[in-house]
């Protein structure tokens, strides 16, 4: 048997409450609404590998990403964290420590009346993990970590570059030693220079400490240099999971194919770019069947009533009539 795998979502779910004030419901003669930001969704990470989840605005990968280590409670389905139910986990102080996250600003997610000595020590006084002296060298070993100096430990936020404020913030996810980390969209407030110093302090940091990623992005060109795997998503469904390489060299799900195709053609190849038609239906409201038939080219009638299922095609999962029906040629 196969290793199982160290994080593993399980047809999760997310809905939040969008209804008007139940006065003006009254008057309108209307019921609830919800907002289905993540439906049904299920990928498993293996140890030591990074998963990348990848999709427009709005289709719900941050929501994903909170979900995974428990900011937000799922409306169904369930999240496993090395064989154990997500909120079991955390539950349990030993096993929460082992999950962290990184978040996308790193301009807002530090708070800026405190030193760095503070905000990076935040995690081990909060785990019980050491205090005092002790915590003060874990914090002086973690900046050292990310390629900044323990002296920097005295200083506040606003006195650093973007780059070195997720820096810090990197840090103060490793000052509990995780074996997890949920890294929401940690590159795209920085310069494209610093981005790719921060990817490749990710990747060393992965290499040398075994770190399990979920990377969340927009930008292709990033998780193509981080990733094992990709997740392509469309209001709030996976439509398409397989390795990085193959997504690039073959992308099967239409949608996926359009993203493709956004991407600049530096080498100037001529290859011809037909960008996706229609806007984004709204997740209060989502088209029945496949949620992309109202933008797909190859729909039909069995794509406006049938909700697609995952099918394996080669190395690649995928949740598409007309791949399954070979009519994605």
């Amino acid at each position: 048997m196969s290793e199982r795998p160290f994080v593993e979502a399980r047809d999760i779910a997310r809905y939040f409450d969008v209804s008007r004030p139940i006065v003006q419901r009254l008057i309108a003669r209307e019921g609830r609404r919800s907002l289905r930001a993540v439906d049904g969704v299920t990928f498993d990470i293996p140890r030591g590998t990074t998963l990348s989840l990848v999709g427009e605005s709005g289709c719900g990968k941050s929501t994903v990403a909170r979900l995974m280590v428990g900011l937000y409670r799922t409306t169904g389905g369930e999240v496993m964290f090395d064989g154990m139910e997500l909120g079991a986990a955390r539950a349990d102080m030993a096993q929460r420590r082992r999950m962290q996250m990184i978040f996308q600003d790193p301009y807002a997610s530090l708070n800026p009346r405190w030193r760095v000595r503070d905000i990076v020590a935040e995690p081990v006084r909060a785990f019980g993990i050491a205090r005092g002296q002790d915590a003060l060298d874990r914090v002086g070993a973690a900046l050292t970590q990310v390629g900044l100096s323990p002296l920097d430990a005295q200083k506040f936020p606003h006195e650093f570059s973007g780059g070195q404020r997720q820096r810090i913030s990197i840090a103060r996810a490793l000052s509990s030693s995780p074996e997890f980390l949920v890294c929401d969209e940690p590159t795209s407030a920085l310069d494209v220079s610093v981005q790719a110093q921060i990817l490749n302090l990710m990747k060393e940091l992965q290499q040398r400490l075994g770190l399990t990623y979920l990377f969340i992005s927009h930008n292709l060109a990033v998780v193509r240099q981080v990733s094992d795997r990709i997740g392509v998503m469309y209001l709030g469904r996976l439509v398409e999971n397989a390795p990085a390489e193959t997504l690039f060299r073959t992308p099967r799900h239409p949608y996926t194919r359009a993203l493709m195709e956004a991407v600049p053609d530096l080498s100037m190849s001529g290859r011809p770019r037909t960008p996706v038609g229609g806007e984004v239906p709204s997740p209060i409201n989502p088209p029945t069947g496949c949620a992309f038939h109202p933008r797909c080219p190859l729909a039909n009638d069995r794509c406006k009533v049938e909700r697609p299922e995952m099918i394996l095609a080669h190395e690649t999962l995928v949740a598409c009539h007309a791949v399954q029906e070979g009519r994605a040629a």
